[in-house]
Formats: C-alpha cells, sequence, structure tokens
C-alpha cells in the first residue's frame, strides 16, 4: 500500500508543473447585466507547457460553474455548448467566446461568481480559472409599449404576435445610468435584453414605434450630445447616430411620408455609427482603383467561436 501511494504521488507530482504552465482565465466586457441580458463571457486558455493540447474533442473539455453571493451553487438549465477539437500548440493562447445566460437559472438580482474549467485528457488532469466576480441588478421602467409583429416575406396572413418594447434605467459604474431594451413576448419570456448605451442623468428618452413596429429612441447620453437607435422586433440594432445640440433640442418627429426622423441638432459621424459611416476621402490617399487601398477589419468571431492567438 505504502508503494502505491508513493507511485501516485510521484505521477501527481510530475503532472503538477505542465498543468502549472496551462492558465484559464474569465472575462467579460462589463461587471452588471440586467436580467434577461446576455452574459457575454471570454474564455482564454494559455498554453506555456512546451508542448502541444489537444482540446474539445469532448462535450466537457470545457465546463462553467456559477455560485450566488452566498455560496450557493446557481443550478443549471443545460450544459454550455463548447465542442469542437483544436490542437493548441505550446505559447499560444486559445480564445472561447459563450453566452452563459440561457444555460444557467439565475433567479434574482445580485452578486455572483463564475469559474472556468478545462480538462486535459492526455495528462488527466484539469485546470480551473480563478473567480470572475459580477452582479445582476434591476433597472427601472421607463416606459412601454405592445406592438404587433409583422409577418415575414411570404408568410400568410393572420392573427399577429404580440410583443412588448420596455425601456429600463440600471445604475452601472458608481451612479452611472444605462439605458436598455427588452423586447417580451405575450407569455412574458423575453425574447431579447440589449443594453442602449449611458444616459445623461436628468434626461428621459424618447420612444417612438414605426408603421413596421421597429423601434426609435432618441436619448441624450451628454451634455449636449443624443444618441439615436432603432431596433426591430427582435430588438436588433438597425441604427445608431449621434446628434449634437446646437439651436434647438433633438426630438423625434414624423416627416410628410410617415416615416420617423431626427428634427432639430446636427448629425455627427462618431466611430460607434451602424451602420459605418464611410471614411472621408482624403486628396493625398485617394486611389484610382477604390480596391487597391482597403481598410478593412476581420468580423468579431461569433460568441461560441474557438480562435488561437499568439
Amino acid at each position: 500500500m505504502k508503494r502505491i501511494g508513493l507511485w501516485l504521488s510521484l505521477v501527481l507530482a510530475s503532472l503538477v508543473p505542465a498543468a502549472a504552465q496551462v492558465t484559464v482565465e474569465v472575462s467579460q466586457g462589463q461587471d452588471q447585466f440586467l436580467p434577461g441580458e446576455a452574459l457575454r463571457t471570454v474564455v482564454r486558455v494559455i498554453n506555456r507547457s512546451g508542448q502541444s493540447l489537444s482540446l474539445g474533442a469532448e462535450d466537457n473539455w470545457l465546463t462553467f460553474s456559477v455560485e450566488n453571493r452566498d455560496g450557493g451553487v446557481v443550478p443549471k438549465v443545460s450544459e454550455v455548448p463548447v465542442t469542437g477539437a483544436f490542437v493548441l500548440p505550446s505559447s499560444k493562447t486559445a480564445v472561447k467566446r459563450v453566452d452563459l445566460a440561457p444555460y444557467f437559472s439565475f433567479g434574482q438580482a445580485g452578486r455572483y461568481q463564475v469559474t472556468a474549467t478545462v480538462r486535459i485528457p492526455t495528462w488527466s488532469n484539469e485546470v480551473t480559472s480563478d473567480p470572475r466576480y459580477f452582479d445582476i441588478v434591476g433597472g427601472t421602467q421607463l416606459w412601454e409599449q405592445d406592438f404587433g409583429v409583422p409577418p415575414t416575406n411570404g408568410a400568410p396572413q393572420g392573427t399577429p404576435e404580440v410583443r412588448r418594447y420596455i425601456l429600463q434605467q440600471a445604475n452601472y459604474l458608481k451612479g452611472q445610468l444605462r439605458l436598455y431594451l427588452r423586447v417580451m413576448a405575450a407569455s412574458g419570456r423575453p425574447v431579447r435584453v440589449v443594453p442602449i448605451g449611458p444616459m445623461f442623468s436628468v434626461s428621459r428618452p424618447q420612444p417612438r414605434v414605426d408603421s413596421l413596429s421597429n423601434l426609435h429612441v432618441l436619448y441624450q447620453n451628454g451634455a449636449s450630445s443624443y444618441s439615436y437607435t432603432v431596433f426591430n422586433p427582435d430588438g436588433k440594432l438597425l441604427t445608431r447616430q449621434t446628434y449634437d445640440y446646437v439651436d434647438l433640442h433633438p426630438r423625434l418627429n414624423v416627416d410628410e411620408e410617415g416615416k420617423v426622423v431626427v428634427a432639430g441638432g446636427v448629425r455627427r459621424e462618431t466611430a460607434s455609427d451602424y451602420p459605418p459611416s464611410p471614411a472621408p476621402a482624403s486628396a493625398e490617399t485617394a486611389s484610382p482603383n477604390p480596391s487597391a487601398e482597403t481598410d478593412a477589419k476581420p468580423a468579431s468571431p461569433p460568441d461560441d467561436a474557438t480562435t488561437a492567438k499568439p
């Protein structure tokens, strides 16, 4: 028995140095979320072991655990899908992006922590990240309106599906207000919860639903600046623009064709515009062949993508 115990100790000791050279890190783009909001989480697996690692072949190669403030385990709705085999060379970092919200049952607002565990089959070992802390906060409802979802192209006319737009504000980062859109199904199920942006503390948003059931929102996000956004019935962003108050405060209006437009203020192009504003052409850099000089940025990988970096 002593020999067996000694052998196991030697085996475990031989694994510890290698495992110590694999690091798992968890990060999120924000510290606070509204109930139902996507919990976009990034896991980085850093390999400094001196050998390549084969990961992702098993469904449980990467797992997550979430606890509440009191240390209670948050129940899982289902396992987070992380399939997809890949090889992680030494001195490289694998990046996995996931949305945890659909896979855990967050019962109420409060403080939570999430940890990620990576299983390394060839070593019969696992590495766990340090906990990442975040808060789920309640929001104050500012406005709501029911609307009918237009039928998709070619779909037969019938009783329209009814949904509800809700605008909420929440305190974020020590008193900074942030505006959120919540799209709810008639059953009360959240279709989507998305952050719109930071708000100026003394302002209230101007919402308006157009003839296509798209939601237009104009709100003050600075001392003299306003943000204008448009969302479709699924909560997908269609437009984001910035307007400055010069002579008249920007406001939402309906033109002669029945379209919702921004009246007053002066449009200012910014890097956050959506769709992106075209870059101004320069006489010094203009090329007779437009395709010869294209400053294109690669698209961001989807939430469930795994990418390797140096």
